[in-house]
């Protein structure tokens, strides 16, 4: 799903922000940290079970949105990557040790200043990717 300079930038980001959905509405962002096995992103923590990602995901909003981003100062210019896709709890060994997890799998994308300038002729551009469903 991703190119070979947006998966170099992914493995370069230890921390991102979540945002997911509670029961009655509510969004709510977080920045955490990350693993991403090239497949699916996974997000845990510690107090993990109390924090309102786990508790909006457990009550059935899957729905989620992931941002890794930063300034090129290079280029002097803003580069990241906007991931949807759903969540869905497991338990793995992972940076907080054996525990649940929220896995991430990545359903669309759009990155930007990482396969060329985020901006020309004045305008944002967008590098947009979509996961391809299997039938």
């Amino acid at each position: 799903m991703f190119s070979e300079k947006e998966l170099a930038y992914i493995k370069t980001h230890r921390l991102t922000r979540i945002a997911t959905v509670s029961p009655d509405g509510q969004p709510d962002v977080a920045a955490v940290r990350f693993e991403f096995d090239g497949e699916y992103f996974y997000v845990g923590g510690r107090s993990f079970l109390t924090t309102l990602k786990y508790k909006n995901v457990h009550a059935g909003n899957t729905r989620v949105a992931l941002v890794l981003d930063d300034i090129d100062e290079t280029i002097k210019g803003p580069r990241g990557i906007k991931v949807h896709g759903h969540a869905e709890i497991v338990e793995r060994e992972g940076h907080f040790g054996a525990a649940k997890y929220l896995r991430i799998t990545p359903e669309r994308s759009w990155s930007w200043g990482i396969e060329r300038a985020a901006f020309e002729n004045g305008k944002p551009v967008f590098q947009r990717n979509s996961k391809k469903k299997s039938h």
